[in-house]
């Protein structure tokens, strides 16, 4: 199960269902985090909000995320990665239940943070599982496939959010039974949140969880189901050689002997802040509002995020083509090329936009090359940090400390989110797009340094040989 070879004994079919559904979370991860997107005017209208108090309401899902990321770290190296996966898609069911019923921004507020928690959940146990149960050869394509899904999760929030609208008339016309087309917007969540839990009842638990507890006839018998019979006795060893025999996984594992955090974990954190240091959650979050802000109508501004949704999906499968041919590192450092190119272009054609009837407004031939410039920057972040930083995350620690670390350096990243995601309102009106993206941009530069300095390789290495 080393160099090219995938194990001749490797079961794909079987490898591939278990990928298809752990997936399922990223397609869920995507959508609830795009599903806001286009609700916003439905938000004010309903609920009488300002600009600071949407950014929040918006936002509100980013602190749970956090938390949710943070504890499903923990609690899947207790409860088990399945298991813990299960409890997030129960919660992604009832979270888009109550935030399509919200009578108040406050209660819909609280139903975002739920929701939020089964989004961090997802966001980090399901590249994680998909790490431990695929070969290592092949486990850079089949990881990035949770990217794949992340954005096709969005796009089917773009998809669901413009059909939804244009059924009603607006986001704010009546659909069935009475209720306007945004709380449907929330409501239609509830389909793929099902289809989730039903799932994962087809699929076995981690092989790497079950030995951690001891339960190593069970490991032995799904390594078997993964890789073959002989494979999976050396695998078993493995595995049981990585693992430290005086104590379970916990978060002492993540310090270093003499204080402080092994390098790896800080490592992790920068991987996941850099991520969203580059302004990317805001194409997601607010490209509605952002592309009307610059002259384009809801209709069209609703069919821009649907564009860069699919320019997304095809990124993603570039990557999933490179990712386990050149590497890891190459695709981060030619993406934060690529990221900082872009964001300046859009920081000097946001820098010609005037004001007109009160609205922000751009030339005809800049706004073109605005629209330009920010798909591309998006295609530049989907075939690299996009998917890239999702794999590294669920691959690069050690046996010993993958939850642990990952509850780190997973609230990390949707800390970082809930920075950039709830300050991008307040900065686009008070200090203006051009100094906002600005930020972005030397976000983007800033990462080109940190993967040439601290970035390792880790293609085509068994997470049994991850180093700490």
């Amino acid at each position: 199960m080393t160099g090219k070879s995938t194990g001749p004994g490797a079961n794909l079919g079987f490898i591939g269902l278990i990928v298809a559904v752990a997936t399922i979370g990223g397609f869920m991860f995507g959508y609830d985090s795009g599903a806001i997107n286009g609700t916003q005017d439905g938000l004010r209208h309903a609920f009488g909000l300002t600009e600071g108090q949407l950014g929040l309401t918006v936002s509100a899902l980013l602190p749970g995320c956090a938390l949710g990321a943070f504890l499903a770290g923990r609690f899947a190296d207790v409860f088990g990665r399945r298991t813990v996966m299960m409890m997030a898609a129960l919660l992604f069911l009832i979270s888009a239940l109550v935030s399509g019923a919200a009578p108040s921004a406050i209660i819909l507020a609280i139903a975002r943070f739920f929701a939020g928690a089964a989004v961090g959940a997802a966001s980090v146990l399901s590249p994680a599982y998909i790490s431990e149960v695929t070969p290592a050869a092949i486990r850079g394509r089949l990881s990035s496939a949770q990217q794949v899904m992340i954005i096709s999760g969005l796009t089917g929030a773009f998809l669901a959010n413009y059909w939804l609208a244009g059924a009603a008339g607006s986001s704010l016309g009546i659909f069935w039974g009475g209720y306007p087309a945004w709380r449907w917007m929330f409501w239609v969540q509830a389909l793929p949140a099902l289809l989730f839990f039903v799932t994962l009842l087809l699929i076995p638990e981690s092989p790497r969880f079950l030995v951690s507890k001891g339960r190593n006839a069970e490991a032995l018998t799904v390594l078997g189901k993964l890789f073959g019979t002989d494979a999976a006795r050396v695998k078993l060893g493995e595995i049981e050689a990585s693992l430290t025999s005086d104590h379970a996984p916990s978060l002492a594992d993540i310090r270093k002997p003499g204080g402080g955090w092994r390098p790896i974990v800080w490592v992790g954190i920068g991987l996941a802040v850099f991520q969203q240091l580059v302004g990317i959650n805001v194409v997601f979050y607010y490209g509605a509002v952002l592309w009307q802000a610059v002259g384009f109508s809801e209709a069209d501004a609703l069919k821009i995020n649907i564009l860069s949704g699919a320019l997304s999906i095809l990124a993603c499968l570039l990557s999933i083509a490179l990712v386990d041919r050149i590497g890891r590192k190459p695709l981060l450092l030619w993406g934060s090329i690529g990221m900082t190119v872009t964001l300046a272009t859009l920081v000097w054609c946001f820098a010609q936009a005037s004001i007109v009837d009160g609205k922000l407004a751009l030339p005809g031939g800049v706004g073109t090359i605005a629209l330009v410039a920010a798909n591309v920057y998006v295609v530049f972040f989907n075939m690299s940090w996009g998917p890239v930083m999702w794999v590294m995350l669920g691959e690069m620690f050690p046996n010993q400390m993958r939850g642990s670390a990952l509850a780190v350096a997973g609230a990390a990243q949707w800390l970082a989110n809930f920075a950039v995601s709830s300050s991008f309102p307040w900065l686009a009106a008070n200090i203006g797009l051009p100094v906002t993206y600005g930020f972005y941009t030397l976000g983007a530069a800033l990462s080109v340094i940190f993967v040439l300095r601290a970035v390792h390789e880790t293609k085509g290495i068994e997470l049994e040989a991850m180093k700490g």
